[in-house]
């Protein structure tokens, strides 16, 4: 009984140093933020084959473009990666071309896309973005860059489905209210696809991707 008596305040105070420790590291007492490059760190892998986020290089902007060319780089904290032999490393030699990011191939970024402005015009339309490098690409420079791109997005709209409209009931216009020209669709509507000279027309001028959707988009 005077065992019981004894336990019963020990458990208590078992209970609230537990609660109380918890309370510590949930509220940040004992950091165990990551920080947010690890995320893109695989781990273990190859040095020379890391994101460009996950090391820090001593890069030298007097190289020759377009030529071979080796920097000294290090590993950022809590990035672990081996060398070929897969002996852990912190520093190595990376190989890259000597060029700025904004030189890249279009394969080796990605840009923001945008819908204001007309896919299909002449001469071909272009816009000013944001373009961020692919992790595994090394260059010189800002990884993010603005860049004038060509105008180059879709509304859905099918080349094959308004030729065939154009082919079938192009007389009555379908093919115009299709591709969102609604006032040449009445156009051809009312005057009977234009005696079907501009009914023939339009079946050369779809077939060749001359007339396209009115949003000025390209087809899929």
């Amino acid at each position: 009984m005077a065992a019981a008596v004894v336990l019963r305040p020990l458990c208590r105070l078992c209970c609230v140093v537990l609660f109380l420790s918890q309370f510590y590291i949930l509220s940040g007492g004992e950091s165990t933020d990551i920080p947010p490059y690890v995320m893109k760190c695989p781990s273990n892998g190859l040095c020379s084959r890391l994101p460009a986020d996950c090391i820090d290089c001593k890069t030298n902007f007097s190289c020759v473009y377009g030529k071979p060319v080796t920097f000294d780089c290090t590993v950022k904290p809590s990035v672990t990666c081996v060398d070929p032999d897969f002996k852990s490393q912190k520093s190595f030699v990376l190989n890259m071309t000597c060029r700025f990011c904004w030189q890249l191939p279009e394969a080796d970024y990605e840009c923001v896309s945008s819908s204001n402005c007309r896919a299909v015009s002449c001469p071909r339309q272009r816009y000013a973005t944001n373009c961020t490098v692919r992790d595994h690409i090394h260059c010189l420079g800002n990884r993010t860059f603005l860049k004038m791109v060509y105008c180059n997005w879709t509304g859905g709209y099918k080349w094959s489905t308004a030729l065939a409209l154009s082919i079938t009931l192009g007389g009555f216009g379908a093919d115009r209210f299709y591709l969102g020209q609604w006032r040449e669709g009445l156009g051809k509507l009312f005057s009977f696809g234009g005696l079907g000279i501009w009914t023939l027309i339009d079946v050369l001028l779809i077939g060749v991707g001359y007339v396209g959707p009115a949003d000025g988009s390209l087809y899929i």
